[in-house]
Formats: structure tokens, C-alpha cells, sequence
């Protein structure tokens, strides 16, 4: 530990494309969360989350029998909507 000091890492590539799509179809959330100073950390455990399912949903269609490029693509069909690209606000 460093005198309790406690550094965010950067957003990756799923943790920036979440921000970019959050940004412009869920404004008033961001905004929240930016108020209350969660918003990076919303963004990581949404990146984090969206990593390890990924990887173990394609290990498994993997398992079988589809090539890795097709149990990667079916794999991300089923993450990407769970924790990045979360469904607009309405008014």
C-alpha cells in the first residue's frame, strides 16, 4: 500500500467504447455518477465484467466445437449489450 493512496488504472478498450456510448445515449446517468465521482469506477467494473465473461463464454462455445473467431463473435454478441452498451434513457 502506498500511504492509502488508492490510483484508478486507465480505461481499455471496452471501459472507453462504455464511456462513449454511455456519454451520448445516457447522459443523466454519467452525470450522476460524475457528480458522486464513480463514474471511472463504474466504467472499470463494467470493463472487468464484460473481460471475464467474454473469455469464459469463449472457452466454452470453444468447447463445443466452434472456431475461435466464431465462439469469439457469438461470445460478444452476448456480453456487449450486458455492461457497455446499456439500452438508452428515455424521457
Amino acid at each position: 500500500m502506498h500511504g492509502g493512496f488508492l490510483r484508478m488504472q486507465p480505461l481499455g478498450p471496452f471501459g472507453r467504447m462504455a464511456e462513449r456510448h454511455w456519454r451520448r445515449l445516457l447522459p443523466r446517468m454519467v452525470a450522476e455518477l460524475e457528480a458522486r465521482g464513480h463514474l471511472q469506477a463504474v466504467l472499470l467494473e463494467a470493463e472487468e465484467r464484460t473481460d471475464a465473461e467474454l473469455d469464459s463464454l469463449r472457452r466454452h462455445f470453444i468447447h463445443q466445437g466452434l472456431t475461435a473467431r466464431q465462439a469469439h463473435d457469438r461470445a460478444w454478441e452476448m456480453v456487449r449489450e450486458r455492461y457497455l452498451f446499456l439500452p438508452p434513457e428515455t424521457d
